[in-house]
This record gives C-alpha cells, sequence and structure tokens, in this order.
C-alpha cells in the first residue's frame, strides 16, 4: 500500500494519544493489540506520532509499563514515531529512564519520543508504592536535569 502523505492541520503533523483502555469483557492483551493496529493504521494514514499515556493501579487502562509498549509498538511499525505522553519522573529513576529511553533510540533511530511530566499520579497508596522515599514532585527540575545529564552522556 503507498504511503500517505503526512497528516496535518494548518501545517501542523497530527499525533495520537492512546490511553490503552482496557475494554469491558477485554484483556491487557487485547488492549496492546489494538493499540498496534491503531499504531499501525496511523502510520499508514500519515500520522506523525502515536504518544503512549502511563498509569499505575487502574484496572481499566494497560499501560503501566510505557517504555515495554513503546518498544513493541516501534518493533512492528516503520516510520511512526512513539513516544511516552507522559513519563511521571518523580515515579521513576532519572537513570533507568535515560537508559530505557536511549536503548529504544538506538533500537528505533529517530522514532522514540520521551515526553516527561511531574503530576503527582494515582491514589496515595500507589503513589508511595512509586516514589522513592518522601518524593513529592518537587525535586522535579534536579530529576530532569539528571536525566538529560545521563542521556547526553550516552551520546
Amino acid at each position: 500500500m503507498p504511503e500517505s502523505p503526512p497528516r496535518t492541520f494548518e501545517g501542523v503533523p497530527l499525533s495520537i494519544l492512546d490511553t490503552t483502555n482496557i475494554i469491558a469483557g477485554g484483556n491487557a492483551r487485547d488492549t496492546f493489540r489494538n493499540s498496534l493496529d491503531l499504531a499501525q493504521k496511523a502510520e499508514e494514514w500519515g500520522y506523525h506520532r502515536i504518544w503512549f499515556t502511563e498509569h499505575h493501579n487502574i484496572p481499566s487502562i494497560a499501560s503501566s509499563a510505557t517504555s515495554i509498549i513503546i518498544g513493541y509498538i516501534a518493533s512492528a511499525t516503520k516510520r511512526i514515531h512513539i513516544g511516552s505522553g507522559g513519563i511521571m519522573l518523580p515515579n521513576h529513576v532519572p537513570l533507568m529512564i535515560a537508559e530505557q529511553f536511549g536503548t529504544l533510540e538506538s533500537m528505533y533511530p529517530g522514532r522514540i519520543d520521551l515526553g516527561i511530566g511531574r503530576a503527582p499520579g494515582s491514589d496515595p497508596a500507589t503513589s508511595a508504592a512509586l516514589r522513592r522515599g518522601n518524593a513529592n514532585g518537587d525535586d522535579f527540575p534536579k530529576l530532569l536535569h539528571r536525566t538529560f545529564k545521563t542521556m547526553l552522556r550516552q551520546e
């Protein structure tokens, strides 16, 4: 099938945000297959990027391991950019995020996009389970600096 021209709105490349919702009666495996199908169609239709959200401990959403989903989607597509929309950095060790996305970028050059945020996230128990120590997001600038410093070192 011939490649579609880039899909834009007034010159701005269009992207899709996939929240990986598990449909009633479905499961995570079906959701990931649906996400892959959506990404392949988006690529065929000329979309620039597909983003995947990060949510933890929500039974109806399958995107708790965003970098793994991105790798799965990238392995079955050719051109479309795949990104996180976004990784809530206070919930992660910056070095691990830098390494995960650096690895993805080396496997799929020029197609991996890292969106980073600092939202507190989920319910208090889940937030406490995800965070290192008593982090509440106030250290976001420092975490962001560490992440980018590590990523630049890997280039």
